[in-house]
């Protein structure tokens, strides 16, 4: 599971994150949402390693971000808003050199399973910088599961796709979820609505409401979102 426990970022004197605490169970979709500059990406940054909390706690299947932060990224699956690819790299090229980062016992094998799992396969003899945006976001997530990890951080995944695309990486997202834990940045409600099975809307750093999908009604959502972050 992931535990957070009262996280705080601050910024010289601007206050990112502001006693921030929840924990994600296996098989959870947990949607932050929020607008631009809430503190999400900060959040998502904290957990897998990549900047420290000026104080909280974060522990990631019983890993400490402070103790073991490397156990903590083994265990993690990461996709970054900006998606950072090797745009010379071909598809099988780039799955292959991330295998090796990781050290995998059958890297060919697992790298045939990612452009399978994620619908690369029409599109797998390209250099990445060929693909459209839809098959990057694909690239990119096969990427942040190569390794297996228990649990998948991704920061705005479908931002810029068409309606087409958009469906199509939001089913990946539900279909590789079933055994992982999930968390998924957005500002988008429709996102979560389709997406998650829990929602967390954080605003000014702080979360403002924690509920599941299951008992929010049609609507609901987005009228305690404008609710919530026009305070």
């Amino acid at each position: 599971m992931i535990e957070i426990k009262n996280i705080t970022k601050i910024y010289d004197e601007q206050k990112a994150l502001d006693n921030v605490s929840f924990s994600v169970q296996p098989g959870e979709i947990v949607g932050l949402l929020g607008p631009n500059g809430a503190g999400k990406s900060t959040l998502m940054k904290i957990v897998t390693c990549f900047i420290p909390p000026t104080e909280g706690e974060v522990t990631v299947c019983g890993h400490s971000i402070y103790d073991d932060p490397l156990a903590v990224r083994r265990q993690i699956g990461y996709l970054p808003e900006h998606n950072p690819l090797y745009l010379d790299m071909y598809v099988r090229e780039f799955l292959s050199f991330s295998a090796g980062l990781y050290g995998l016992k059958n890297p060919k094998q697992r790298v045939e399973e990612m452009i399978e799992l994620t619908g690369l396969t029409p599109e797998a003899n390209k250099k990445l910088g060929q693909l459209s945006k839809g098959y990057r976001q694909r690239a990119g997530l096969a990427q942040a599961l190569i390794h297996d990890p228990k649990v998948l951080i991704l920061d705005e995944p479908t931002t810029g796709l068409d309606p087409n695309q958009l469906e199509e990486i939001r089913s990946l997202i539900r279909n590789t979820a079933k055994t992982k834990m999930v968390i998924l940045s957005t500002h988008i409600m429709q996102e979560v609505e389709a997406v998650c099975s829990r929602a967390i809307i954080i605003n000014h750093g702080r979360i403002v409401s924690d509920d599941t999908m299951a008992n929010l009604s049609a609507g609901q959502l987005t009228e305690k979102f404008h609710k919530l972050t026009e305070r």
